[in-house]
């Protein structure tokens, strides 16, 4: 199967710049996005490994502008850790000197990696030293990024967590109710309305300078820390596609999200879903061990509210789309974005019980 793959993708990798003849493929990652395979090279005898990834303009349409992004980000995080070539993704050029190669035949682009070896990701977190890690490296990747040169970055993703926007969405949805689902769902729709005043917590502060913009990642799932192989250690962030101008609040309340949690999105019995606050302690320790320096105090305070936010915007998102007709979520069964909502919105609930214990925390 592996060189039918190889087949399939040598017209793209003859675009790239190998010093060598490409001897296997195979898909690579859990990511549900682009299309990633890692490459093997053979380099008069030496294997060497790269990362070829199939970039999905329905997502991305603006390419050119979203690997300016990536560009700029690389190559400051190189130039700040000179010693470590695992510490940044590298992106190899094609034969034009260019970070991508678009296929002139069908209009798709495709862009290279070096492959980061000795490192893995995991696609959940299994120990609060798993989530330290993490932590600490998206910690450390905004501290670096704080400086930044030249112009904000593009946005990939327009208004990604402009929570307000998204709660008017859900409005409209639930007003139109096409399907006749709101009946199903009354006792979300009306956690959902209770929660309206918190949406522009954030979008406010950045809007009147009380917190600042940063350069944020935006897709802080530990899948995109790469934790090294015999340490453990988070050593590189990965999955750039959603960098931008954002608050670090977005970043640290997604990793609470995703990481706190102590059963699956879509789990059908809530009295399984709970909110593990020795893993948000872990978070804390970690993030604020790298990012602690370069916070404002306005930062620090919110960052347990970061949590329930993101939390809460996720249900949101779940609640419109099951109101909608499950067109933007994919889906495998019926009502499966329901009970994402119910998790999201049980474990927002649990935050809001536990607000002083996480305040302590960060203290």
């Amino acid at each position: 199967m592996s060189q039918e793959i190889l087949q399939n993708l040598l017209p793209i990798l003859e675009n790239f710049d190998l010093r060598g003849v490409p001897a296997d493929a195979e898909p690579w990652g859990s990511g549900h996005i682009n299309s990633t395979y890692r490459i093997t090279v053979d380099q008069s005898g030496r294997e060497v490994h790269y990362i070829l990834q199939g970039i999905n303009q329905h997502v991305f349409p603006n390419v050119p502008k979203l690997m300016e992004n990536i560009q700029r980000i690389t190559r400051h995080l190189a130039r700040r850790n000179p010693q470590d070539a695992r510490a940044t993704l590298t992106l190899v050029n094609d034969r034009q000197n260019q970070p991508f190669w678009k296929n002139p035949a069908d209009g798709e682009c495709y862009r290279m990696y070096l492959f980061i070896e000795g490192a893995s990701t995991v696609d959940a977190v299994t120990s609060p030293e798993q989530a330290y890690q993490a932590a600490k490296a998206f910690g450390a990747f905004q501290c670096a990024l704080a400086d930044l040169p030249g112009e904000p970055l593009f946005e990939s993703i327009v208004d990604f967590h402009h929570t307000p926007k998204r709660f008017q969405k859900f409005l409209a949805v639930l007003k139109e109710d096409k399907l006749g689902r709101a009946a199903l769902c009354q006792k979300e729709i009306a956690f959902a309305l209770a929660h309206e005043k918190e949406c522009s917590l954030v979008v406010d502060r950045l809007a009147d300078g009380r917190l600042p913009w940063r350069v944020t990642h935006n897709d802080t799932k530990i899948n995109n820390v790469m934790l090294d192989d015999k340490t453990g250690e988070g050593i590189c962030v990965i999955d750039l596609d959603t960098c931008m101008p954002g608050s670090v609040l977005y970043d640290f309340g997604d990793e609470i999200r995703t990481t706190t949690a102590t059963a699956a999105e879509d789990e059908r019995d809530l009295s399984k879903v709970n909110f593990d606050l020795n893993l948000f302690g872990a978070l804390v320790q970690g993030y604020l061990s790298t990012a602690g320096a370069f916070l404002t105090p306005e930062e620090k305070r919110l960052l347990p509210f970061s949590g329930r936010l993101l939390t809460f915007e996720c249900g949101l998102r779940f609640l419109t789309d099951f109101l909608e007709g499950d067109t933007y979520f994919r889906t495998h069964r019926e009502g499966q974005n329901l009970d994402r909502c119910r998790t999201q919105f049980h474990l927002v609930a649990q935050m809001e019980a536990q607000e002083e214990q996480m305040n302590q925390f960060v203290k």
